[in-house]
């Protein structure tokens, strides 16, 4: 009798050992295609960023570019400023 309960606990064993084996191998696959997922997800992040970056250098540059070329427009547009020995010459026609 005891070498029969010593079979059945064996088996049960084996059988539970099995079931966590199997459900570790499960888990252990969801968590890596979750991994997968998200790197794919960081690469794509990182490529919008250094798209983004781009896009602000450029807009920067055109900034930096044409800032003369704005505040030169606003004090001839705004305040009527002129350079020096310029001369203006207004329209008055109507047309």
């Amino acid at each position: 009798m005891s070498n029969g309960r010593k079979q059945k606990s064996s088996i049960i064993l084996r059988v539970v050992i099995f079931a966590v084996g199997v459900y570790m191998i499960v888990t252990l696959c969801g968590l890596w295609g979750q991994l997968i997922d998200s790197q794919n997800r960081y690469k794509q992040l990182q490529q919008q960023r250094d798209s983004l970056n781009a896009d602000i250098d450029n807009l920067v540059a055109v900034l930096d570019g044409s800032k003369n070329e704005i505040i030169e427009k606003a004090a001839r547009q705004r305040l009527g400023y002129v350079y020096a020995g310029e001369q203006v010459y207004i329209d008055n026609s109507g047309n």
